[in-house]
């Protein structure tokens, strides 16, 4: 826990929560993000529902002679959104902005190109879908770090519940986007913090184009279902993570049959 709980950059502090899991890794890591001296903090994705993390984010806050302003969420999945109203009361009443209007407290939603300001932070949104439809990113100029929610993941690689297409895009977005602007920390939203962004995007490039061509291989094979498909290219996979496996893979095989495979 210590490598990841307490991680930090000039202005953003780790809070692991304690809900480790196949799915969550290590757990979910929330983030305070405040500039040095101010009196406001941004918290970006609450994570579960549990009061005990919940009051923990607060007096790191509070401990700091500051209050939380806004929640911001990275997308719609429950380890990331389940404690985020219980967490707004807590805090005050505080608005919580994301892609997903079912996860909004308030008017303000959140879209590519949106620019957060609270107490004087600059968090730029990005839009990445792929590992769900209503994922996005947060670029922080002055510490040149991305938050990335489950799009880049500490360790290991993430599972799609959105569109492969996209995900491809935003991950050469990314890419892109992370060349361009010198970034050097990728700060995720399970695992550790990524300190060689450009390293790992063509990682996780290169590995989603390996697994379309296992895929298309087991297809030339007589697979045909995601669970076909999973049996051959996931073989050495702890089968309990097969279900999981799937939804990656039926938007691998979706992504095929868009493009005449």
């Amino acid at each position: 826990m210590s490598e990841i709980d307490g991680m930090r950059t000039d202005r953003a502090l780790c809070v692991l929560a304690p809900n480790p899991s196949m799915m969550t890794l290590d757990g979910t890591n929330t983030w305070i993000v405040a500039e040095p001296d101010a009196g406001e903090a941004v918290v970006i994705d609450p994570g579960p529902d549990d009061r005990k993390h919940l009051r923990r984010v607060l007096d790191l806050v509070a401990e700091r002679g500051r209050r939380v302003a806004l929640v911001l969420i990275t997308h719609r999945h429950p380890d990331h959104t389940e404690g985020a109203g219980t967490f707004a009361e807590l805090a005050g009443g505080v608005p919580v902005r994301a892609a997903d209007p079912a996860h909004r407290l308030g008017d303000e939603g959140l879209a590519e190109g949106d620019v957060i300001t609270t107490g004087g932070l600059e968090l730029r949104t990005l839009a990445v879908p792929g590992h769900t439809d209503d994922s996005v990113a947060f670029w922080l100029p002055a510490d040149r770090a991305i938050f990335t929610g489950d799009t880049v993941l500490g360790h290991g690689t993430t599972v799609l519940d959105g569109r492969l297409g996209d995900y491809l895009d935003s991950l050469d977005r990314l890419r892109a986007f992370a060349e361009d602007n010198a970034v050097t920390t990728l700060l995720p939203g399970h695992g550790p913090r990524i300190d060689d962004p450009l390293g790992v995007l063509d990682q996780y490039i290169a590995h989603r184009q390996e697994r379309l061509a296992q895929v298309e291989a087991a297809l030339a094979t007589g697979a045909r279902t995601a669970r076909e498909v999973v049996e051959t290219v996931y073989a050495d996979v702890d089968p309990k993570l097969w279900p999981v496996a799937e939804w990656s893979v039926q938007a691998q095989l979706d992504y095929l049959a868009e493009r005449g495979h």
